[in-house]
């Protein structure tokens, strides 16, 4: 199928973009990489009566340290992540996540906000914004607000964007190297999504845990975190007693929804599997 009728804009700056999605409100649709966005189209999933294509639009693409956050623009692609972009911790974890994005050619046109944006509750930005507390900035023609990850992400392929509004930058915390960070997916194939993710964050010190953050994706209808599991790492020394205690409260605390590729029990193993190997890839990095 090809999709219904639109009208289509292209415009040359970050004013020009939030103008037009001011002046045609929910019947825009934003145009970034178009991974998600033109398959939907194609099927008629998706019907805006305008697109926005932003990819003219400078300063929206690029990695920058910010003080101690990493500032990712919007129209960054994933393949850009397949090396480091940054130093700590980050340096390992965001290219282990990008290998595990689709295959080659989705990494070179998708990009990291349209990923954030789309919401799919088994993405791996999705499920890495929710591990490490992220910031999500948008811009209209008002101005620009700041959205945590914890209220981003409001159920399957839903957020907490308005009418008006577009992603212009998600921003990470640069870990120092006190952290250990670990990721780890399950899928049918190489390139498929996952049916299960989870990231750990384990910051130490004196050889326990003294901060844990544990997200999973493909769970339920969002990314989320395993708080239970977290409050249960706190203080303990790192090691297989007290990350299958954390892997058996994070099964415990979710009923997964099920699916033509795997049933909801079978996802329950899965996310407690799934965590306790994140944890030990952490504490392995």
């Amino acid at each position: 199928m090809k999709p219904a009728a639109f009208d289509y804009f292209a415009p040359r700056s970050i004013e020009e973009a939030t103008a037009l999605l001011g002046e045609h409100g929910g019947e825009a649709r934003v145009l970034a990489g178009g991974q998600s966005l033109v398959p939907a189209m194609n099927f008629r999933l998706a019907r805006p009566a305008v697109l926005i294509d932003i990819n003219n639009v400078p300063g929206l693409a690029g990695v920058r340290e910010d003080g101690g956050m990493l500032s990712i623009g919007a129209l960054t692609r994933h393949v850009v992540f397949e090396r480091p972009v940054t130093s700590g911790p980050l340096a390992k974890l965001l290219p282990v996540v990008a290998h595990n994005i689709a295959h080659l050619p989705i990494r070179m046109r998708g990009t990291f906000g349209g990923s954030i944006a789309h919401a799919d509750p088994a993405a791996e930005w999705c499920a890495l914004a929710r591990a490490l507390d992220a910031e999500i900035v948008v811009r209209s023609a008002g101005g620009s607000r700041t959205i945590p990850a914890s209220d981003w992400f409001r159920s399957i392929f839903t957020t907490d964007i308005r009418d008006g509004e577009m992603v212009a930058e998600v921003r990470l915390p640069r870990l120092d190297d006190s952290w250990r960070c670990g990721f780890v997916e399950f899928n049918r194939r190489a390139g498929d999504f996952a049916l299960v993710s989870a990231i750990a964050a384990l910051r130490m010190e004196a050889g326990r845990i003294r901060e844990a953050r544990l997200a999973l994706g493909g769970v339920v209808d969002k990314p989320v975190r395993a708080g239970a599991a977290e409050a249960l790492l706190i203080g303990e020394k790192p090691g297989d007693a007290a990350f299958r205690a954390a892997a058996d409260a994070a099964r415990a605390a979710f009923e997964p929804f099920g699916d033509i590729h795997a049933d909801a029990e079978y996802k329950s193993e899965l996310i407690a599997v799934m965590a306790r190997r994140a944890l030990e890839r952490a504490m392995a990095a």
